[in-house]
């Protein structure tokens, strides 16, 4: 590695150990190995109104002589609106050259989202919650409480005129991944109907060590034709916001018709932020394994699209 290489991978470690003590589990690692990261981003983080994800790859010339690539994702930001936070970031990057600006880019943004819930109309995060998501934004989607059996709580709604397929699809196990005694290991099926998610999980179940595992962590993705939307839900199963993590991971990575089941097995020894990116390891690698998705470079210049997303069944509000 030439020496400022190493200079600016140094600098860019600096950034993100940073940027995730900041903005704690607002801040995503998508792929730590490519430099993907993502952040969501509200106008207030207790009651947001204005919510918007903003993705960036760090290139190996950040922050030397290149910018972040970055991707702005939230389905109200269109044409003007979208094109003049693009051009305030630039103007950022050019008035800055050289130096960190994530941190500037997400306050700028941040900034934005506030002058903008202090307007009369009301946010999307209050008009739409409870019918559409942003594809960016998994982490709305995780649930509020925690079952005692996450098969049994998983009583779905499938009265939506779709053919349900009664098999029990085929479920592949992923290469374990081990820390400090803790072992994390990712489980993935082929799903296009609530009833299949039900059914992997039953299956997964009857086996005595999954069954035995500290938590279950689950996601899954369906799309569906007739009306171009993804159905989709996660579960935590007591592993606070890693549910939504893998559902974000599994957007950004935008697979379909797949479900992923991430069993952690506690050694011990507390793994901090680590254990979130052992999780989204675990995922990503038999996502890419199973050929759901392509290379994470390929992958990030499908994004921006605004898709709708609904939550699988109703929510009781807490």
């Amino acid at each position: 590695m030439a020496e400022g290489d190493a200079g600016s991978d140094q600098r860019q470690n600096e950034e993100i150990e940073a940027m995730a003590a900041i903005y704690g589990e607002e801040w995503c690692v998508i792929d730590d190995c490519a430099k993907i990261f993502c952040i969501r981003i509200s106008d207030d983080i207790d009651d947001p109104k204005w919510t918007l994800c903003l993705q960036v790859m760090l290139p190996n010339e950040y922050p030397g002589t290149a910018p972040p690539v970055y991707q702005l994702n939230a389905p109200w930001l269109q044409g003007q609106e979208r094109a003049d936070l693009s051009n305030s970031l630039e103007e950022i990057y050019i008035q800055n050259i050289g130096e960190s600006i994530l941190y500037l880019w997400v306050e700028k943004i941040r900034d934005v989202l506030i002058q903008k819930s202090q307007m009369t109309e009301p946010g999307p995060d209050v008009k739409k919650k409870t019918e559409e998501e942003d594809i960016e934004c998994g982490d709305d989607l995780i649930l509020a409480c925690q079952p005692e059996n996450p098969v049994k709580a998983l009583d779905f709604d499938v009265s939506e005129n779709r053919t349900e397929i009664e098999e029990l699809p085929p479920i592949d196990h992923g290469i374990p991944i081990t820390d400090r005694r803790s072992t994390f290991q990712a489980h993935l099926a082929p799903v296009v109907c609530p009833k299949q998610v039900k059914m992997v999980l039953a299956k997964l179940y009857e086996n005595k060590k999954i069954a035995s595992a500290t938590h279950n962590i689950y996601a899954y993705r369906i799309y569906c034709e007739d009306k171009q939307t993804f159905l989709q839900d996660c579960e935590d199963d007591g592993e606070t916001a890693a549910g939504g993590r893998l559902l974000h991971l599994m957007e950004i990575l935008n697979v379909r018709n797949v479900m992923v089941v991430v069993s952690r097995w506690y050694g011990g020894i507390l793994l901090g932020p680590d254990r979130f990116k052992h999780i989204n390891n675990c995922a990503r690698n038999i996502l890419v394994e199973k050929n759901y998705t392509s290379s994470p470079e390929e992958s990030s210049k499908t994004l921006g699209k605004n898709k709708k997303v609904r939550k699988d069944k109703k929510r009781s509000e807490h």
